[in-house]
């Protein structure tokens, strides 16, 4: 996934076409003296609509599309002929996509399955012609109506990416790392903070052809739920996910310390977060010795009393099948 093409924030305007206004013609026939009314139907606006679509990762094919029109409905004619409807657009967006009103603030809906189809902006209806409107006491209107006017809309659209497993750690504890090992993905990977500055997918191949997604999001500090760091931004795309995996480097001053400051951020950000499935990752375990393993073990056996953790090493590729195989088991003891 190229970071400079991952885009999950944008903001459109969209307008639906307004309706077309109804006939006020009269019937004009050779040897008809008095034809009556015969004024025929507005068409309708078009709508605007936002479809689900799973082959999309990003919003980036909106990062240009400022503006959204759907066509206007036609006038109606003589002889009762209907206006031609306006031309509906379509917006296809990826799944996991969440539609704001830029004014309130407030979440209209969610798109979460593919070829889901919602309105955004309901195009106006056609006005009524005068044939509608005779009677025994009026028998020729006129007048017709207009067509209802079109709907405008300020829209933010934000993606949160939908991924089975997320990667939660520090900046620099080794996730992207991680993903590239069990993945095919090929996120950067240097040795300074924030090397992520946007979430990363990758698909792990497990046995007899099944596979799961993980998602590596860039590294979240103490105050991240306040906005620090790159807090707001990729806090999100951890909502979606069904299990929760903390990575903690080896070499951490206090490891129990390190994931309460994780787990305490991403409460802050939204409480239900804990309701999720959790496991820690011990990650650059190549470091330790065995003897350092078992001292470390016994202590962890305490600290983490109830969650299940894990010795890894990405570089050496150590502990990484038991990962996977724990990983698939969680992912489907709860399904």
């Amino acid at each position: 996934m190229t970071e400079g093409n991952f885009v999950d924030y944008v903001k459109i305007y969209v307008s639906s076409g307004k309706g077309g206004k109804g006939s006020t013609h009269l019937h004009r026939e050779k040897f008809i003296e008095k034809g009556g009314p015969d004024g025929g139907d507005g068409g309708r606006g078009g709508h605007v609509y936002l479809v689900g679509n799973k082959s999309l990762w990003t919003l980036f094919h909106l990062k240009f599309a400022r503006h959204v029109k759907a066509g206007h409905g036609g006038d109606g004619g003589g002889d009762r002929s209907t206006g031609a409807d306006g031309d509906d657009k379509y917006i296809d967006v990826p799944l996991g996509t969440v539609v704001r009103d830029k004014e309130t603030n407030e979440i209209l809906f969610e798109i979460t399955e593919d070829g889901e189809k919602r309105i955004v902006a309901k195009g106006g209806k056609g006005g009524l012609g005068n044939w509608h409107f005779r009677s025994s006491t009026n028998q020729t209107p006129r007048y017709a109506q207009p067509g209802l006017p079109s709907e405008e809309l300020d829209m933010i659209l934000e993606l949160k990416v939908l991924a089975d497993v997320g990667l939660v750690g520090f900046p620099n504890a080794g996730k992207s790392t991680l993903l590239s090992v069990l993945t095919s993905a090929k996120p950067k990977i240097a040795d300074y903070p924030f090397t992520t500055l946007k979430p990363n997918l990758g698909i792990v191949a497990y046995r007899d052809f099944q596979s799961f997604v993980i998602a590596d999001i860039p590294g979240i500090i103490e105050g991240a739920a306040e906005g620090k760091g790159l807090g707001h931004y990729f806090l999100r795309h951890i909502e979606r996910n069904s299990t929760l995996l903390f990575l903690v480097p080896a070499d951490a001053d206090d490891i129990r310390e390190e994931y309460n400051i994780l787990l305490n951020e991403l409460t802050k950000y939204n409480p239900e977060m804990l309701d999720k499935e959790r496991i820690v990752v011990i990650s650059k375990c190549d470091m330790l010795d065995d003897e350092l393993k078992v001292e470390m073990k016994t202590q962890l056996d305490k600290d983490f009393e109830g969650i299940p953790y894990m010795f890894i090493s990405s570089v050496a590729q150590q502990g990484l099948t038991e990962l996977k195989d724990k990983l698939w088991q969680m992912l489907n003891t709860e399904a």
